[in-house]
C-alpha cells in the first residue's frame, strides 16, 4: 500500500525544512532543537459533526442546537479529531515514509482550546530528543513535540510524541 498524497490544503510554513526529502528520510536526519511548522487544514461543522457521530457521539459535537446550550456555546470538535489531524499532517510533512517503525504511544496530550467550525490549523514541532538503540543498531527513537495551532495562534492541542527510524542503510 502506497502512503495518500498529502492534502491539498497542507503546505510547508515554515522557514525551512529538512534537507532530505520525506521518502528518503532517516534517523540521522532527525536533529534535536529543529523546530518545524507545517499545515493549513480547515475544519467546517459537517467535519466535526461527521467525525463525532463515528467516533465521539457526545451532544456538543454532534448537535448545532445542543452545543449552542451546552459547557462551550456552541459546536466544537473532539479532542481525538484534532488529534486525527494532527496525525495527518505529522505523517504528510513530518514523518518519515521509508523508514518508520512505529511509535510505542505519546506522552502528556492535552486539549488546551476548543477547536471550532472554521479554524484553520497549523502543526508545529519540536525535535526533543534523538537517541540510537542500545538492543537493536538498525534504528533510534525520536522524542517530539508537537503543537496544533489556530489562526489566532492559540495551541489547540499539544503532546509528546515517540518514534522509532530506521538508520540510513551504509
Amino acid at each position: 500500500m502506497t502512503n495518500p498524497p498529502p492534502s491539498p490544503a497542507t503546505r510547508v510554513v515554515g522557514s525551512s525544512d529538512f534537507d532530505a526529502p520525506i521518502d528518503s528520510r532517516y534517523f540521522e536526519d532527525y536533529h534535536v532543537g529543529a523546530v518545524y511548522e507545517y499545515g493549513y487544514v480547515s475544519v467546517s461543522d459537517d467535519d466535526i459533526i461527521t467525525f463525532a457521530r463515528a467516533f465521539d457521539p457526545q451532544p456538543f459535537h454532534v448537535d448545532r442546537d445542543a452545543a449552542l446550550a451546552g459547557p462551550f456555546a456552541g459546536l466544537i470538535a473532539s479532542g481525538f479529531h484534532t488529534n486525527a489531524l494532527f496525525m495527518r499532517l505529522f505523517a504528510d510533512h513530518f514523518l518519515s515514509h521509508v523508514a518508520s517503525l512505529g511509535s510505542p504511544g505519546c506522552d502528556e496530550l492535552r486539549w488546551t482550546t476548543p477547536v471550532r467550525p472554521g479554524d484553520t490549523l497549523r502543526l508545529r514541532t519540536r525535535i526533543i530528543e534523538v537517541r540510537p538503540s542500545n538492543s537493536k543498531p538498525d534504528r533510534g527513537l525520536v522524542r517530539t513535540t508537537g503543537d496544533m495551532i489556530n489562526q489566532n495562534e492559540d495551541v489547540v492541542m499539544s503532546l509528546t510524541i515517540v518514534n522509532l527510524l530506521r538508520r540510513r542503510p551504509s
